[in-house]
């Protein structure tokens, strides 16, 4: 089996999706399963990897919930992503049905509806991440009608992880600031 290497995922994501602002959500999503990984003792190229690659279909399927995931759980396998890469990818869309179980699963399932969160309260607050803190985020996780699409129950999901949302929002901020720059933030 080929092993998975971040050059190989990235080039991969270049042929596959060409809309910037998703790219950029896939390394927000990799940034911060990589710091979740440290933080819960897991392997940070293993989840951040998982992170990068998670949507490396959505042009391919035209955003078909249907076949969404399935598709990218499948690219990362012959990219090199072992089983239970695979398998959290395609378990992050709930179209499917398949519930999150392990640790990496439930890690993306409620990291990926995060990313898009902080991005939103990011482009809306006049210093970007730089000034924007977690009461901010939380403050605009309870308007509904904030970034609308983001699902508040995959996000508090963090708590199968055994952490409470106000941390797992800092872990966020801190893990997205770190890479601001290529988000644009």
């Amino acid at each position: 089996m080929v092993k998975l290497n971040r050059y190989k995922a990235l080039d991969s994501i270049r042929a596959n999706v060409q809309d910037k602002n998703m790219v950029k959500h896939m390394l927000a999503t990799e940034a911060i399963m990589r710091t979740l990984a440290k933080k819960l003792g897991e392997d940070g190229n293993e989840w951040g990897l998982t992170g990068l690659l998670h949507d490396i279909d959505i042009e391919l399927t035209k955003k078909d919930s249907n076949s969404h995931s399935k598709l990218g759980a499948d690219i990362a396998k012959e990219l090199g992503a072992n089983e239970a890469m695979a398998h959290a990818i395609l378990c992050h869309n709930k179209a499917h049905g398949i519930p999150p179980e392990t640790k990496l699963d439930k890690a993306l399932f409620c990291v990926d509806p995060l990313s898009g969160l902080i991005t939103a309260a990011a482009l809306v607050h006049p210093d970007k991440l730089k000034g924007l803190t977690a009461k901010s985020v939380l403050k605009r996780f309870k308007e509904k009608r904030f970034a609308a699409g983001v699902s508040r129950e995959q996000i508090a999901g963090c708590q199968e992880l055994g952490l409470e949302l106000e941390e797992f929002v800092t872990l966020g901020l801190e893990a997205m600031r770190d890479i601001a720059s290529q988000l644009g933030l």
